[in-house]
């Protein structure tokens, strides 16, 4: 306390405020999406550290922006990720002091060399939330925030082949068809949030 009798305040205060107003925004989609919201308000408010120091562990929980890059004709890209050995959309961890959405904009220009351009289905926000156990060595928590982009298909020519063996154009209908073992094991619920997303964008 200070000597006015008011809590001292950390760097991380205005961050961490600005996190809780993001995951507080989202609608849940299902029962599990409104626990893993619960799970990350929980650890949001409890003053745990939020993003990863040391790869791959540290902290054991650790936030992620990832984003869906559309395309109208073409669909939703996915990428081959090559540590996690399944297709899921681009991404990566959020560094200290970063905004989500900034961290979409620099991993989306590193690791597909485009500019990020939000969605007009959510703008900046992002539209899903997960809370996942990675796999292989050094297994941690994933506080996944998914953002939504917009990119004509013809501008991304390249990408980061160090994290990525190959990258994929699928419709909504193709990733639902996909069998859920080869994916992000929320790639099938985001897809269908999705779905609902544009049909209450195109009453609007």
């Amino acid at each position: 306390m200070t000597s006015t009798g008011h809590p001292l305040t950390t760097p991380d205060d205005q961050p961490r405020a600005h996190l809780h107003e993001v995951v507080g925004a989202i609608e849940p989609w299902d029962d599990l999406e409104r626990a893993h919201l619960k799970t990350a308000t929980d650890w949001i408010a409890s003053g745990a550290p939020l993003h990863r120091v040391r790869k791959p562990d540290v902290p054991a929980m650790h936030l992620v922006s990832y984003f869906a890059v559309l395309d109208d004709t073409r669909g939703l890209l996915l990428v081959a990720h090559r540590k996690a050995g399944l297709w899921l959309p681009a991404g990566g961890h959020v560094e200290p002091g970063e905004d989500p959405w900034a961290a979409v904009v620099r991993e989306c220009r590193e690791e597909l060399g485009i500019e990020a351009v939000a969605s007009p289905i959510t703008g900046e926000h992002p539209l899903f939330l997960t809370v996942t156990r990675t796999r292989g060595q050094g297994t941690h928590a994933d506080v996944s925030l998914w953002y939504l982009l917009h990119a004509d298909a013809g501008t991304v020519i390249s990408y980061d082949q160090g994290e990525f063996g190959a990258i994929r154009w699928l419709t909504d209908g193709q990733v639902l068809e996909e069998p859920a073992e080869l994916l992000d094991p929320h790639m099938h619920r985001f897809t269908r949030k999705l779905q609902h997303a544009r049909t209450e964008g195109h009453r609007g």
